[in-house]
């Protein structure tokens, strides 16, 4: 139930994110949503890296 999102519920939360930002602040709004999701994405790569170091140096 919580994995299906339609178009729908797509809409409704950009035009209430629109709403409670404002056509300005969205673009910022943006780019920081995406800079943090590529800096979890960066942390998680250098976690897994760091495990698997870690295994092979124990066998």
């Amino acid at each position: 139930m919580l994995g299906k999102i339609g178009l729908s519920e797509l809409l409704l939360a950009g035009g209430l994110i629109l709403l409670i930002f404002g056509p300005k602040k969205l673009p910022e709004i943006g780019r920081s949503f995406g800079k943090g999701l590529q800096e979890f994405k960066q942390a998680t790569k250098e976690l897994t890296d760091s495990v698997q170091l870690d295994e092979e140096t124990n066998e």
